[in-house]
């Protein structure tokens, strides 16, 4: 049995190289589909995001080498092999299972400890298994590495500390703020992908009244739209900002949009409610002067940058937890692949031994025609239990043996001893 994965990431590929070699899920699906068209006795699972692109392959005999798969990745693309095969790496045996427990828990991410990865190695396994390109190889593989992930997720800290800016914005710092955020009124100012990510935040803390203020409004309603918030035009900053508890900022304006003067106009409105401002921009929305006023709470993204590198840091203190744990069960995985190899040879004398023990439990009954039906299924039990302990020492030592390799000779030894045939 052979686990192989053939693929590049973020730390060794450019992003450009990785954008060309990108598969969304309609065309990964189609990759799965002609994967198992060309190599039918040859399990795949594919496994595309924005920081790698892998291939999991298993199989009992050879699998394909990096050129086949550069064909294979690069075809599809429309690319040659020669411009794909310099950036793959190749992992097998015990570096493979490694690396998927790996990445599953999120210790090969660029930024360690996050949760997205689990649930895209999830989703790849899904697939394979939906296009049928993952056979009972790669089930075990993949079902072990989501196991190893929660593992990781429950023993150890490594998902406990944020260390995105807008996750540490909302968590951390408005945390220290509010003490619940379903009553307070939050006002997001921009419409980017930081805007998004905090929307996200804003409402897993359980906020319902959210305004989204941007330049172009209908982007503004389209946010608005997902995450069931209120898009208002630019005009209306100044109210968003006189009835706002949180302020979030992230628009890409080159001055700032909210000055000094400008907010002691909003502050008159404001009746002396204490409000909380994150300012995520470069360069700034909110002049830094507004931080001296009196109920205002102004933090730049430098301010949120230092707590980030501190959470990041702390997730770092658990990375030793989190390896050891994949040690761990890369080595309980492998000697259970290992054991699993020595199945026919263990069927075998099993088989062998049943056959004799049936013959000679025939030739008993037929001396003892006496016996009655209680008596036959006592025999019969004692029969099992003699060639229960009779498979025990060979079970055990092949158990530990592939704890430490695959236990090849032992199998042979075995094979002559009991004059197994193939």
């Amino acid at each position: 049995m052979n686990l192989q994965v053939v693929g590049c990431s973020y730390h060794s590929t450019s992003i450009a190289v990785r954008e060309k070699l990108a598969f969304n899920g309609q065309q990964t699906a189609e990759a799965l589909d002609r994967w198992r068209e060309g190599f039918p006795q040859v399990e795949g699972v594919l496994l595309s995001t924005c920081n790698r692109v892998e291939l999991y392959m298993a199989g009992e005999q050879g699998l394909p080498g990096s050129r086949e798969v550069a064909a294979f990745l690069a075809g599809f693309h429309q690319l040659s092999a020669e411009e794909v095969a310099p950036h793959l790496t190749v992992q097998t045996g015990r570096q493979a299972v490694r690396h998927l427990f790996t990445v599953a828990s999120s210790l090969d991410s660029m930024v360690v400890g996050e949760t997205q990865i689990v649930w895209q190695v999830k989703e790849a396994y899904r697939l394979a298994s939906e296009r049928r390109t993952a056979g009972p190889l790669t089930h075990a593989a993949f079902q072990t590495a989501l196991m190893v992930a929660r593992r990781v997720a429950t023993e150890t800290g490594i998902h406990q500390r944020r260390v995105s800016v807008p996750s540490v914005a909302v968590a951390d710092f408005a945390r220290q703020i509010f003490e619940r955020f379903d009553d307070k009124h939050a006002v997001v100012i921009g419409a980017g992908e930081m805007a998004e990510e905090t929307l996200r935040y804003l409402r897993e803390e359980g906020t319902r009244h959210i305004t989204i203020v941007n330049r172009r409004l209908e982007r503004a309603e389209e946010l608005a739209r997902r995450w069931e918030g209120k898009a208002v035009g630019w005009d209306q900053l100044t109210e968003a900002l006189a009835t706002a508890d949180l302020v979030i900022s992230t628009t890409g304006a080159e001055l700032p949009i909210v000055t000094l003067e400008s907010f002691r106009q909003i502050e008159r409105l404001r009746h002396s409610r204490p409000l909380l401002v994150l300012d995520l921009a470069v360069p700034r929305d909110f002049e830094p002067a507004i931080a001296q006023l009196p109920d205002v709470y102004l933090y730049s993204i430098d301010d949120l940058k230092t707590a980030c590198q501190r959470n990041l840091h702390d997730r770092q203190q658990q990375v030793p937890a989190a390896l050891a744990i994949i040690e761990d069960e890369t080595e309980r995985f492998l000697a259970e692949w290992r054991h699993r190899a020595t199945a026919p040879v263990i069927e075998q004398l099993r088989r062998n031994w049943e056959n004799i023990q049936q013959e000679e439990l025939r030739r008993l009954f037929n001396k003892l025609p006496e016996l009655n039906e209680r008596q036959r299924e006592e025999i019969c039990r004692c029969f099992d239990r003699v060639l229960g302990k009779l498979m025990h020492p060979p079970l055990e030592s092949l158990r530990e043996h592939s704890r430490h390799g695959f236990p090849g000779a032992l199998l042979d030894a075995l094979s002559k001893l009991f004059q197994l045939k193939d």
